[in-house]
């Protein structure tokens, strides 16, 4: 029989201990870095050994706006020209009455005598549950909360959403499900369109999403939603780990959307994903993982009109430079990590461009993005949700609506 100790000791010694608790507290890029036994070559590498396996979607990964809010919705958005709609992450926080308060400015835009000039959904960017992945979690973090909000709500999942034991305190409690991503599916991905056996008491009619990534097919905008996965620190949406299905799946629908365009119908393309391809604060960017995507842009001859993220508490605006076909493209990438779970830190924003890309605003408090499209614009205003003198909430307007013009690429 192997004595433990002897085991526990050989492995010390082999790897010694690390003079930081981090092994890449340095300026070394990976490439010229040695492996640390057991992490890798960076931090990333470590954290993509522990990603947990992507549920399949079902054979048509496709929503059309009339799954979300019928042919009379659809025929309202049509009519007005413009579809709008909510957005952000980063909400669920049972201790709180920031969801409460973000829900209640956000109602305010729905007007029951105008759908057509009504927001059609609020899209969440992920981490709609925190720890608590039960019915319980549900009715606390997301029932509750949104029980007034007359939106419908479409999701991809954050890391929380499909983790399946706490990483904080206390350590190894489960989050209440026994395989990744169930919880979500039971509320998010159902067979049908109808109120989750989670919502109990409180009336919620919820979207049968084909699964925890898809694509939304709309008159005015083509949204594709990504799951990257449980990281805490790195997202990754392919990888050895997890396989290459939700890439080539990426591959195929942008491939899809680009026949589309030759054939004459140009509309607006938003990825959504929970973690930030860019960020400052609160959460490293996930590099690698923009890298990824980026190859499925290259690969399909494609690019997105704009990128919306979470993951750190906060507001975050920057401008992507990039190109295709020779023409210079400006894509604003977001992060909107504003829905009500407490605020991190975040740099002040200067405008300064930094290789390929500038960070142009940033905010640290809660609220929601508003996103319209038009058959020529899509545009972005975020809303910050702050108590007034008497203690109620209201919607106060930061940063500057950025619009970007689909025909010349440029923002404005």
């Amino acid at each position: 029989m192997t004595n433990p100790k002897k085991k526990a000791t050989s492995r010390a010694k082999k790897t010694g201990p690390l003079r930081y608790a981090h092994p890449f507290f340095t300026t070394t890029p990976p490439d010229q870095r040695k492996s640390v036994p057991g992490v890798g070559k960076g931090l990333a590498e470590f954290s993509l050994g522990r990603l947990l396996p992507i549920p399949p979607v079902r054979a048509n990964s496709v929503l059309q706006l009339a799954d979300i809010i019928g042919e009379d919705g659809v025929k309202d958005v049509e009519t007005a020209g413009k579809i709008i709609f909510h957005s952000f992450g980063d909400s669920g926080h049972p201790d709180s009455n920031n969801q409460e308060e973000i829900a209640e400015v956000m109602t305010a835009a729905y007007q029951p005598q105008d759908p057509a000039g009504s927001p059609s959904f609020l899209l969440h960017l992920g981490d709609v549950i925190y720890y608590d992945n039960t019915v319980q979690g549900y009715q606390e973090q997301f029932y509750v909360p949104y029980k007034k909000y007359p939106g419908k709500i479409i999701a991809i999942p954050g890391n929380h959403d499909g983790e399946l034991f706490k990483y904080d305190l206390p350590i190894g409690k489960p989050t209440g499900q026994k395989k990744t991503l169930e919880a979500f599916q039971r509320n998010f991905c159902q067979a049908k369109t109808g109120v989750p056996p989670d919502a109990q008491t409180i009336y919620r009619q919820m979207v049968a999403q084909p699964g925890v990534y898809w694509y939304l097919d709309t008159p005015f905008v083509d949204i594709i939603g990504l799951y990257s996965n449980v990281g805490e620190s790195q997202g990754a949406i392919s990888g050895s780990e997890i396989g290459q299905v939700q890439k080539k799946w990426l591959n195929k629908t942008l491939a899809g959307i680009r026949s589309a365009r030759t054939k004459g119908t140009r509309k607006a393309l938003l990825i959504a994903v929970h973690h930030p391809p860019l960020s400052a604060g609160g959460h490293s960017p996930s590099v690698a993982m923009f890298k990824d995507i980026q190859d499925s842009f290259t690969t399909s001859q494609i690019l997105p009109d704009a990128i919306l993220s979470g993951h750190s508490h906060s507001y975050q605006r920057f401008t992507w430079y990039s190109s295709l076909n020779g023409q210079s493209w400006e894509v604003p990438v977001f992060v909107v990590g504003t829905g009500g779970r407490q605020v991190t830190h975040v740099k002040a924003a200067t405008g300064a461009r930094t290789g390929d890309y500038s960070f142009e605003s940033s905010l640290q408090g809660y609220g929601f993005l508003t996103v319209e499209a038009t058959a020529t614009t899509i545009s972005f205003a975020f809303t910050e949700v702050i108590l007034n003198a008497t203690g109620a909430p209201t919607g106060k307007s930061f940063d500057q609506k950025v619009t970007v013009d689909l025909n010349t690429h440029k923002t404005r």
